[in-house]
């Protein structure tokens, strides 16, 4: 294990006490092959990596994962990103490491899900991004879902013109938040990951994918997950 992995470990151990972390429903999570490992989106974005420290730990798995291509610009971030699983984020990418038979995480929601105000805490932005059902179903990989709903819950976020449109002409975040009290630091929550039980893709080759074959496995999946961001943890 690479330094950096080894220190990003020691840092999400620490959140883990603070937050009181646990799973459920790591159990059914797969001991090979590839998975698409698919989350939720929160602000506070660590919750992602608190989940890929407990496969580790507990399955012996390394989550891979796509990072945005503007934290590949800068060479010693883009050296950490490597050490620590990242690679940039594209179609190739992802699919080579699913035939690679490794763990991809992924977040449909993106950044306009970590954005999204308090007022819409837990409420998915999923109803357009297919390119995952797409993947999943190409790739006749399964896809766990991995929900944190208190992860929205570590920020206030307040509703803002000016993050909505730094993001739409730039497509940087500049949200508009607070953490404890009137500062940044994270709010000390409660957070679980609930885990769902491997939900495998409808059996078709690749050539004959349907928008309908897409559609109808994405209902399926985003409503499991949606009964899963149900679970708030007071």
């Amino acid at each position: 294990m690479n330094n950096s992995l080894k220190n990003l470990k020691r840092f999400l151990n620490l959140l883990k006490i603070y937050h009181r972390y646990k799973v459920e429903g790591l159990d059914h999570f797969p001991d090979s092959g590839g998975v698409l490992l698919v989350t939720n989106h929160s602000l506070a974005t660590y919750d992602g990596f608190l989940i890929g420290l407990e496969i580790l730990n507990r399955k012996g798995r390394l989550c891979r994962g796509l990072g945005d291509d503007m934290l590949f610009k800068v060479p010693i971030l883009q050296r950490w990103c490597f050490d620590i699983g990242l690679v940039p984020a594209s179609i190739g990418n992802a699919q080579k490491l699913l035939q690679d038979e490794e763990v991809l995480g992924v977040a449909p929601g993106g950044m306009r899900e970590a954005l999204r105000p308090s007022r819409e805490r837990y409420l998915l932005k999923w109803h357009k991004r297919k390119g995952f059902i797409k993947l999943a179903i190409a790739q006749q990989v399964p896809i766990v879902l991995a929900a944190c709903p208190n992860a929205d819950r570590i920020f206030k976020v307040y509703e803002s013109l000016l993050t909505a449109i730094v993001y739409k002409k730039f497509k940087f975040p500049l949200p508009i938040f607070k953490g404890f009290g009137p500062s940044y630091l994270p709010r000390p929550v409660k957070l679980t990951h609930y885990l769902s039980k491997p939900i495998y893709p409808p059996k078709v080759e690749k050539s004959l994918i349907t928008n309908e074959i897409v559609d109808l496995f994405h209902s399926e999946v985003v409503s499991e997950m949606e009964s899963l961001m149900s679970k708030v943890d007071y």
